[in-house]
């Protein structure tokens, strides 16, 4: 099985309660099983017979995972248990056990794997679903471009091999992450521009981890906007900016808090730990379309720890997180993006 590989943390992670108080999840439904020891456990009983693929409550939970990956970077041990619940999926998937409502997201995503791209030159930006659902977005992003005096080309489509990845395909993502990585080749591109941090980490992380090959730089907005020594007039002033998921606890990544200096922000501490997630399930990609509910829930735990909900303007690398504060925490969220191109 896929979790074979994860072996240290199964047999480490189930009698460890030190990260319980990260797991958002358990957070806001306040039930064991939603945390990392409980999992681990059950991952555990899976290997030893005394569980199975056919437990649903098993396999709810597994889903049910906002795979933010805070206890895998906050462990002093390291212990990869989100990379457990990812291996975790696959063998659900491969088991013949996934929920209806998981193969039906699955087969959508993988029929959206097509792209197109328009323009001339070979600097693209890769206005993934999340982003172009967001025309404030959309609109801020195009503003700097022209600030920076650059016309990029724009790549439109569907899945590029995450989402696939997460609930546990890994056949199939790697498949388009190869058709995805072949299209760019195709079309010359040989750089990059992400505003999306999922597709960042698809590409850095999970091509690599595919043995896929990809054929240009990879650049989130801020790094390339930075590298071109962008002007800004205006000074951002005071924000609270939340940690993104993939780029603190997949990478590692210091962009966003590299560009908030940029901007001369004033970054203020939000809420009472700063190791918490508050992405709403970011990691999951797509847990708002799989459980709205607890992902509503996720954003009002985010609410109640804002200083003022109405006025304090929150700053989100990911449009995915800023329409889940919105839509369900009301608070007054916008992307790094943005917040550069008020900047202007």
């Amino acid at each position: 099985m896929h979790i074979d590989k994860f072996e240290d943390a199964i047999m480490n992670c189930r009698f460890c309660f030190m990260c319980r108080h990260l797991s958002a999840i358990g957070n806001v439904r306040f039930t064991e099983v939603d945390t990392p020891r409980i999992r681990a456990a059950m991952m555990y009983g899976l290997r030893t017979g005394t569980n199975s693929f056919d437990d649903s409550d098993f396999i709810d939970a597994l889903y049910r995972q906002d795979l933010s990956a805070c206890c895998v970077h906050h462990c002093v041990n390291h212990y990869d248990e989100n990379g457990l619940a990812l291996a975790a999926r696959a063998d659900v998937v491969e088991a013949g056990k996934a929920p209806e409502a998981v193969k039906k997201l699955a087969a959508k995503y993988e029929k959206s794997a097509e792209w197109t791209i328009d323009g001339k030159g070979d600097v693209a930006w890769f206005l993934d679903e999340t982003t172009a659902a967001d025309k404030d977005v959309v609109a801020a992003v195009k503003k700097l471009f022209a600030a920076a005096k650059v016309t990029p080309r724009i790549i439109t489509g569907g899945c590029i091999g995450k989402v696939l990845k997460v609930l546990g395909y890994l056949p199939e993502a790697k498949a388009t992450a190869e058709k995805f990585a072949a299209f760019l080749k195709d079309a010359g591109v040989k750089t990059l521009i992400v505003t999306n941090p999922a597709a960042a980490n698809a590409l850095k992380q999970d091509y690599p981890e595919f043995g896929v090959e990809v054929p240009c730089k990879v650049q989130c907005l801020s790094g390339f906007l930075m590298g071109k020594g962008l002007k800004f007039k205006k000074a951002a002033g005071e924000v609270y900016a939340l940690a993104d998921d993939f780029q603190r606890n997949y990478e590692g990544c210091g962009c966003m808090y590299k560009m908030l200096d940029y901007l001369k922000a004033d970054n203020k501490p939000f809420g009472t730990n700063d190791e918490e997630s508050y992405c709403c399930g970011e990691g999951a990609v797509v847990l708002d379309k799989l459980n709205p509910e607890l992902v509503k829930a996720l954003a009002e735990y985010v609410a109640e720890r804002a200083d003022d909900p109405k006025k304090d303007c929150i700053v989100v690398a990911s449009p995915y997180v800023k329409k889940a504060l919105v839509k369900y925490g009301k608070l007054k969220a916008i992307t790094l993006d943005e917040l550069a191109a008020k900047c202007l």
